[in-house]
């Protein structure tokens, strides 16, 4: 045996004993580790909806980082979720797309898509390949009666919160003696709009409003005079706009600029109503106006950390981030019950779904036909430099003011 040989076999047999007390030593270190769960995370980041888009990723990836950190999917071995991004373009077609794309990579659901258009083409989309939906928020009703088992809406659809708007209306009408007689109802021209609008044009009248005139625009719009004109010819005692952020604020601050000051305006999932970057923006405009819309629960801990670190970070807060991170934990929660990411006992666990640490003030989860009926919304109304919640009581931190100060 030449010494090279035995050095050689000195060498091998060092690093064998090495390598067996790094074992014994720390074992942890060179078990698999369990592979990463891909979600699809869609949202309008560019066009139109480009901003609503941007606060729903942030919710979903604060979400997602929660999950991770307090130790991934514990019945998958800790499997860490990896988000897998996707821009709709604030497009149905774009939402398709990213839908296929999404699906080609591999991810076990998608979660998102924001407008109504968007979560009807994507969630069809995705049923091609029963890959499981959690839409955030586009609140078009027909979204949830298509019969498509791999859909699945969190919040209340536009049917619920139309309910609970008009119900709160007539409260803090009574409640002021009755000062609003006549509406004008102003909403974009698409799925969610026209059908928040001829909701409010059946139900009104039952409840003693008079309807003066319903105005659609087109989303995006670059002037509301035309609106603002025709809110002047009827002078409504109130305005009740459904619409997303930039149309309203800008109607907002066109009745402002031209003195239009009906007794209230009563927005209903108004994109800019119950919005920090509205109120900070355009304060003078914002005053008193108050939303029947999504929003988190302000008795929840978690909620409120979580809207100190974004505001922290610099970022506005609204809806779509508590809303998305709800959607992403409820998700995680049907994991953990399915054990697997396998797409149909994933779509089980969804259906039978009973989830309860969301951020939102919502009852029991439970889904029927895909709709969450625990869903519900709140009023709120612009005091100051915040935004109040003025319904439900139970935990209102503010009385409403209405009619709105001359």
């Amino acid at each position: 045996m030449t010494r090279t040989t035995e050095l050689s076999r000195r060498t091998l047999l060092t690093t064998a004993a090495i390598g067996g007390a790094a074992t014994i030593a720390m074992p942890g270190l060179l078990r698999a580790q369990a592979p990463a769960i891909k979600v699809g995370i869609l949202q309008p980041v560019t066009g139109a909806l480009a901003y609503d888009g941007q606060q729903g990723q942030i919710g979903a990836e604060a979400a997602i980082k929660a999950i991770n950190e307090a130790g991934g999917i514990k019945s998958m071995g800790g499997a860490k979720l990896q988000m897998v991004f996707g821009d709709a373009r604030s497009t149905p077609e774009g939402g398709t797309a990213e839908v296929e794309r999404m699906q080609a990579e591999g991810v076990v659901a998608i979660v998102g898509g924001f407008a109504s258009p968007i979560c009807l083409a994507a969630s069809q989309a995705a049923a091609r390949y029963d890959l499981p939906y959690i839409v955030d928020v586009g609140v078009a009703d027909s979204i949830v009666t298509r019969g498509l088992k791999n859909t699945f809406r969190f919040g209340p659809g536009f049917g619920t919160v139309t309910k609970t708007a008009l119900d709160n209306l007539s409260k803090l009408n009574d409640a002021a003696g009755k000062p609003a007689k006549t509406v004008v109802l102003v909403h974009e021209d698409g799925l969610f709009g026209s059908g928040m609008a001829k909701l409010m044009q059946a139900e009104l009248p039952k409840r003693g409003f008079e309807v003066l005139d319903t105005i659609a625009h087109p989303t995006p719009s670059r002037d509301m005079s035309n609106v603002a004109l025709q809110i002047r010819a009827k002078n409504p005692d109130l305005v009740i706009p459904s619409s997303y952020y930039g149309e309203f604020a800008l109607l907002a601050r066109t009745m402002q600029q031209q003195r239009i000051k009906p007794k209230g305006i009563y927005a209903v999932l108004n994109g800019a109503a119950s919005n920090f970057r509205f109120v900070k923006e355009f304060q003078d405009a914002a005053q008193f106006v108050m939303d029947c819309n999504h929003w988190h629960d302000p008795r929840k801990p978690v909620a409120e950390a979580l809207r100190k670190q974004v505001e922290a970070s610099g970022k506005f807060w609204t809806y779509n981030i508590p809303l998305n991170y709800s959607c992403v934990q409820l998700l995680a929660d049907a994991l953990e019950t399915a054990g697997s990411g396998d797409k149909a006992k994933l779509t089980e666990a969804l259906a039978a779904s009973t989830f309860a640490g969301h951020i939102m003030p919502y009852g029991p989860t439970k889904f029927v036909n895909g709709q969450n009926e625990g869903g519900a919304p709140v009023n709120t109304q612009v005091q100051g430099a915040d935004i109040k919640v003025i319904f439900p009581t139970d935990f209102a931190d503010a009385k409403p003011i209405f009619p709105v100060p001359a």
